[in-house]
């Protein structure tokens, strides 16, 4: 984990080499160590170190600008030209679009948690409230509008969207507790996640992603379609609707799931 290994804890891998005067160490690179982390029960796979507030905001801050993509350019070569593509906005906003409207009412409230600057927030066009909650300073797009923690316990929501969050965070069951505390019965939950190569495999018959893990980026939690399951359960949150979706071509090509999920009912929470 080179590059988030410096840019989150100042920890820079270093050269070995006869000038050091060690008799017993192999001369070479010296990168941060790490453990991939594997549950048994779920198959959700994990990286050990947890980043505290602070290594997160250093992680983060000025998110994919210049400064971060230079750093990540030095340890992971053909990154800025992904990064490019990544800027631009998803190319499949109309397939995510398609699986919520079904599901929603219009005009709706909607919030983005961890939205960036909206780019990639849904139904942005439309006659809708868009706001955004994020730990970063940029400003939002036309149209959108940020909020504070304060702002958004006011407010009650039709629609909450975390997108491409949780793989990020260090405790992702704390970060759907919070969301939870400010929806009601009637508010709907979007999640969408990448599906890990290694775990898509394992969830369709493929070989177990255990000891399969060995180079961490940004992505520090590896979701199964159980463990993803089992955090929302343990949260209160049933599904209405999954899917897992597949693009091709673009700088953003991957494959991820699709949940749209709500509190479950109170009577259906206490049994």
């Amino acid at each position: 984990m080179p590059f988030v290994a410096h840019r989150a804890l100042g920890w820079e891998p270093v050269v070995i080499d006869e000038s050091w005067g060690l008799k017993t160490i192999r001369q070479g690179s010296a990168y941060s160590v790490c453990n991939s982390l594997y549950c048994r029960d779920c198959g959700f796979v994990f990286l050990d170190i947890r980043f505290s507030e602070s290594e997160l905001a250093s992680l983060y801050r000025a998110y994919r600008e210049e400064e971060y993509t230079e750093l990540r350019e030095r340890y992971e070569p053909g990154y800025k030209a992904r990064n490019d593509g990544l800027n631009a906005g998803m190319n499949f906003m109309d397939e995510v679009e398609s699986f919520i409207a079904p599901h929603l009412s219009f005009p709706a409230k909607i919030l983005d948690w961890g939205g960036d600057t909206g780019k990639n927030s849904p139904f942005r066009h439309g006659e809708n409230q868009i706001d955004i909650y994020e730990i970063s300073d940029k400003e939002t797009l036309p149209g959108t509008r940020r909020v504070s923690e304060a702002e958004l316990k006011q407010t009650r929501y039709d629609l909450i969207v975390s997108s491409h969050v949780l793989e990020h965070v260090p405790y992702p069951g704390d970060l759907i507790a919070d969301m939870v505390s400010v929806m009601n019965e009637k508010t709907l939950l979007y999640i969408e996640l990448p599906y890990e190569d290694i775990m898509n495999a394992a969830d369709h018959g493929g070989a177990s992603p255990y000891g399969k893990k060995r180079h961490w980026h940004e992505h520090i939690n590896f979701f199964s379609r159980r463990s993803l399951e089992k955090l929302l359960e343990a949260n209160g949150i049933e599904q209405i609707a999954y899917r897992e979706l597949n693009m091709k071509g673009g700088a953003n090509c991957q494959a991820v799931f699709q949940i749209l999920c709500r509190r479950k009912p109170k009577d259906a929470a206490q049994a």
